[in-house]
Parts: C-alpha cells; structure tokens; sequence
C-alpha cells in the first residue's frame, strides 16, 4: 500500500511523491515524509503547509 502526495513548489510547479505507508497511516506522516524527500532533492522548496498538499492512497484493496 502507498500514498502519493502533490506538493506544491516556489517555482509554481507540483511535484508528486509516493510514500509507503499503511492505509491507517496519520496524513501528516504521510505528508511530511513527502515533504522531507523533496527537500533533499534538487528542486526549488516545496509549501510546508500541509492544506495546499494533495494526498490519496493506491494499491491493492483488501476484501476480507
């Protein structure tokens, strides 16, 4: 199971990150795990505000 997390960055742009995480994971460890590997990229810095990400989980759903 993963999450995919849009931060939005200074150079206008929005970058999409994947994260693995269970679904019952808190959002914002999602989003700062997201945050944390943009900020060791290369790219210009990413808003920390948590309200102007996007986050939505993908992967195999479970019907037990």
């Amino acid at each position: 199971m993963y999450w995919m997390v849009a931060l939005l960055a200074l150079d206008g742009k929005q970058y999409v990150y994947r994260v693995y995480a269970p679904p019952e994971a808190l959002r914002g460890d999602v989003f700062w795990a997201a945050f944390h590997c943009h900020d060791e990229g290369p790219h210009p810095r990413a808003s920390d505000r948590f309200d102007s990400a996007v986050l939505w989980r993908l992967g195999p759903v479970n019907h037990a």
